[in-house]
C-alpha cells in the first residue's frame, strides 16, 4: 500500500500477513519489548474532529515504535482556508514521513495523498474508518473466529464505520446482515463494492432477521459528529434498533457484542450489553493501538 485511505486498498492476501503483525506487536508490546523500529520517523496528525481512541492510539503506536507524532488541531492551520490541503500535503511531506488525517470530507483525505510524497492514513472520514474495522476484526481473529464462516449483524446506522466493516467482511469472507431504518441504510456504492468483492451483504430494516443465526452483532452511535440538529428524528427513528437484552435473546449463546465507542449509554445499546460477558468492546479499543503500529509498519516497511 502506498496509503491507507479505505479497506479496498487491502488486498485480500494482506489481510493475514496483517493480523499476524498486529498479533507479533501486541505480543511484543505485552511483553515490554523496546525495539524500535520506527526510530527517527515521525506522523504528522491532522484532526478536523475530537477524537480519544485514535488520537491516543496513533501518537502512542509511534512512540512505541521508536518515533514521534505531531498533533494539529484543525483551527491551527486551517486546511482549505488558511492554506489548501495540497500546499499542507506538500509541506508536510518535506517534514514528516506519515500523515494520519481524521476529516469531516473523505474528499479531503484523497486531495492530500494526490498531493502528498508520504503515506496518508485515514483516521475517520464521512465516508469509511478502516483503521476501526480493520481492530475489529483483528479482535474477532485473535480469538480464534473463522472470518470465512462468519456472520455479523449491523444494528442500527448505515454509517462510515459500517461501511469500513462491510468491505473489511467482504475481504475475510465473511457474511453481513445490516439492518437501518427506511432511509439510513450504508451507501449503495459501498454495497456494490462489497459484492464486487465477493461480499455476501443483506439489507433489512428488521432488527431480529439481522440478529439470528449472527456470531457477532455491532452496533454504533445513532448521532454522528456534525448530525446533533438532526438528533430528535434519528432518535424515532432507531427507536426498534437498540441492543439490548431482548434483541440479544433473537441471536445465539455464542454471539459477541461490539461497539466502535463512543457509545452513547441507553439509546444504541444499554449499560447490561456494553459491560456484559459478551462485550468485546474494550477489547476492540485496546486493539486500536495494535493495529495502528500494523498499518504504519506495512506503510513504512518498518522491521
Amino acid at each position: 500500500m502506498s496509503h491507507f485511505l479505505s479497506i479496498k486498498d487491502l488486498a485480500r492476501e494482506d489481510t493475514p500477513r496483517l493480523f499476524a503483525l498486529i498479533a507479533e506487536l501486541k505480543a511484543k508490546q505485552k511483553a515490554r519489548d523496546r525495539a524500535a523500529p520506527l526510530r527517527g520517523r515521525t506522523m504528522a496528525l491532522i484532526f478536523e474532529k475530537p477524537s480519544l481512541r485514535t488520537r491516543v492510539t496513533f501518537e502512542v503506536a509511534m512512540v512505541q515504535l521508536g518515533g514521534a507524532a505531531v498533533y494539529l488541531a484543525a483551527q491551527e492551520i486551517g486546511m482549505g482556508k488558511r492554506e489548501s490541503v495540497p500546499d499542507i500535503a506538500r509541506n508536510l511531506s518535506r517534514w514528516v514521513d506519515v500523515v494520519t488525517a481524521r476529516v469531516f470530507s473523505h474528499r479531503t483525505l484523497t486531495e492530500l495523498a494526490d498531493h502528498a510524497s508520504v503515506p496518508v492514513i485515514n483516521g475517520l472520514s464521512d465516508l469509511e474508518h478502516p483503521c476501526q474495522a480493520l481492530a475489529d476484526f483483528f479482535t474477532l481473529w485473535e480469538r480464534g473466529l473463522d472470518l470465512s464462516s462468519l456472520r455479523l449483524a449491523w444494528v442500527g446506522d448505515g454509517n462510515n464505520v459500517c461501511h469500513s466493516v462491510l468491505l473489511l467482511a467482504a475481504v475475510c469472507g465473511s457474511s453481513a446482515v445490516v439492518a437501518t431504518p427506511p432511509g439510513f441504510e450504508p451507501r449503495e456504492s459501498v454495497i456494490e463494492a462489497c459484492r464486487a468483492l465477493g461480499g455476501r451483504v443483506t439489507v433489512t430494516t428488521d432488527p431480529r432477521e439481522a440478529v439470528e443465526g449472527a456470531d457477532v452483532i455491532y452496533t454504533d452511535t445513532w448521532i454522528s459528529m456534525g448530525q446533533e440538529a438532526d438528533r430528535e428524528r434519528r432518535l424515532e427513528a432507531f427507536q426498534r434498533y437498540q441492543l439490548n437484552d431482548t434483541l440479544l435473546g433473537f441471536a445465539p449463546s455464542r454471539a459477541l457484542v461490539m461497539h466502535c465507542l463512543p457509545a452513547h449509554r441507553g439509546e444504541e445499546i444499554t449499560d447490561a450489553l456494553l459491560d456484559g460477558p459478551r462485550s468485546v468492546i474494550l477489547d476492540q479499543a485496546e486493539n486500536r493501538l495494535h493495529a495502528q503500529k500494523g498499518i504504519i509498519l506495512n506503510l513504512l516497511g518498518g522491521d
